[in-house]
C-alpha cells in the first residue's frame, strides 16, 4: 500500500539517497531509521544530510556546528 501523502511529503523530503524505497513515506522512513538507532534525513541540515551519517551522535554534533 502506498502512502496517500507521498506526493506532498516528497515536496519536503531532503533525502538525497536515490535508491531509497521509503522516500516520501515518512512513517516507513522513521520506523526504519529508529530501528537502526538513527534519524531520518529531514532532521539534518542540507550539508549534514549529504554525509549519509544518520546517527544520533552526528545529529547532536552537527546541530552544534
Amino acid at each position: 500500500m502506498d502512502c496517500p501523502q507521498r506526493e506532498e511529503n516528497l515536496k519536503k523530503c531532503n533525502c538525497t539517497y536515490e535508491p531509497c524505497a521509503r522516500k516520501g513515506k515518512c512513517c516507513e522512513c522513521i520506523s526504519y531509521h529508529r530501528g537502526m538507532n538513527e534519524l531520518p534525513a529531514c532532521f539534518f541540515s542540507k550539508e549534514a544530510e549529504r554525509t549519509y551519517d544518520r546517527s544520533v551522535e552526528f545529529f547532536i554534533y552537527s546541530a552544534r556546528s
